[in-house]
């Protein structure tokens, strides 16, 4: 069994911290939260009389509740919330957790100045201008002639992106399954993908690749620099694919290093609430956030 299987470790690990860093950082704005039963996973209720929402910069929560197609994908459900959080009246969903990917995803490019950065685009390879999906259908194709229903995290120009935080692993799915897309003989190595049992391991970065494939795109894992055991997982799935152009279209990138191109008030929000640092630590308007309180 490979290394990288041992990844509940780093992910427990982070989830510790995000659940100290947003205690104080709740604590420091106002801000209203409740605690997950057992992991003390911090997670801001919402509520439609309010405009801010403690999960998110007011900046990127304004532009998400202007956006209909962003404002959509706020009520993707928590799966977990019937036996984790406080059964108080609450409708909880997934982006009111302070330890999701896709809360993070969207704090990063729904935040209006993010799309003014000329740098972000051409870390990313986009085109200027372009504006981000949330919850794509990437309609991967079938050996039956139709399509998977799976959504991919965001699509941005002509890349899909998967993001992952505290998530402990990119799932696994039955060998049956994987092996109903298309073009997956096509595209990969089926003999040294990595596997447990009769189902392969990361089965949404072998997804997202053939979804790359499919459109002619590109695609890219953001991951968190303090989940190596993501960053081997990824590797694990790149080494197993056989088109070379292909393999050149797939890259990973941190929120650590996509830190560096965002607006200074964004790197201050990502240093506090979720100990996203760039390589000088925190930023030099950090300061920005202190002293201000709202409510969410």
């Amino acid at each position: 069994m490979q290394d990288f299987l041992k990844s509940p470790l780093y992910a427990k690990a982070l989830r510790r911290e995000l659940a100290l860093r947003n205690r104080e950082y709740a604590s420091r704005c106002g801000l209203f939260y409740r605690e997950s039963i057992g992991s003390r996973v911090v997670c801001y209720p919402a509520s439609d009389q309010v405009t801010q929402h403690g999960n998110f910069l007011p900046e990127a929560y304004q532009a998400i509740l202007k956006n209909p197609d962003w404002r959509r994908r706020l009520e993707k459900p928590h799966t977990s919330a019937h036996r984790a959080l406080p059964r108080d009246g609450q409708r909880w969903r997934e982006l009111d957790s302070s330890t999701s990917s896709d809360a993070l995803l969207m704090n990063v490019f729904c935040f209006p100045a993010t799309l003014e950065e000329e740098h972000v685009f051409s870390l990313l390879g986009v085109e200027l201008g372009a504006a981000p999906q949330f919850g794509f259908k990437a309609r991967v194709p079938l050996v039956n002639g139709q399509a998977d229903r799976t959504e991919v995290d965001m699509r941005f120009g002509d890349l899909l992106v998967e993001a992952k935080l505290t998530e402990s692993d990119f799932q696994k799915k039955s060998a049956g399954c994987v092996e109903a897309y298309r073009d997956f003989r096509e595209v990969f190595d089926q003999r040294n993908l990595p596997r447990e049992k009769d189902c392969y391991l990361s089965y949404q970065l072998i997804r997202n690749v053939l979804a790359a494939h499919a459109s002619a795109g590109r695609f890219c894992v953001m991951l968190d620099a303090r989940r190596p055991d993501l960053h081997e997982a990824w590797y694990a799935i790149l080494r197993c694919v056989r088109i070379h152009d292909l393999r050149l279209r797939c890259k990973v990138l941190t929120w650590q290093e996509l830190a560096e191109a965002l607006p200074t008030k964004l790197q201050a929000f990502l240093a506090e609430k979720y100990g996203i640092l760039n390589k000088a630590g925190m930023p030099r308007g950090a300061s920005l956030l202190a002293g201000k309180s709202r409510r969410g």
